[in-house]
C-alpha cells in the first residue's frame, strides 16, 4: 500500500458561516466557508427566510399575485 495515500485529518478545523456565526469541527480541510448554518437555517429557527436566487422568488410571487410577508 501506498504511504501518504490518505490526507491529513485535521480535529480543529474552523467552519465559518455568512451569517457571522463560527465554530469548529473535523475536516480534511483547515477552514470551510458555508452560507447557511444551524443558527440562521429556516428549519432550526423557525423564521421563514426567502432566498431569492436569479429573481424566481420575484417571478413566482407575480404569477400568483402575492406578497413577500416578513
Amino acid at each position: 500500500m501506498k504511504k501518504d495515500l490518505q490526507p491529513t485529518y485535521n480535529h480543529d478545523a474552523v467552519v465559518k458561516c455568512a451569517c457571522g456565526n463560527t465554530f469548529t469541527t473535523g475536516s480534511v480541510k483547515e477552514e470551510l466557508k458555508v452560507e447557511i448554518c444551524s443558527k440562521c437555517h429556516p428549519f432550526f429557527t423557525g423564521k421563514q427566510k426567502m432566498v431569492d436566487t436569479g429573481g424566481r422568488v420575484d417571478k413566482f410571487l407575480k404569477k400568483f399575485n402575492m406578497k413577500l410577508e416578513e
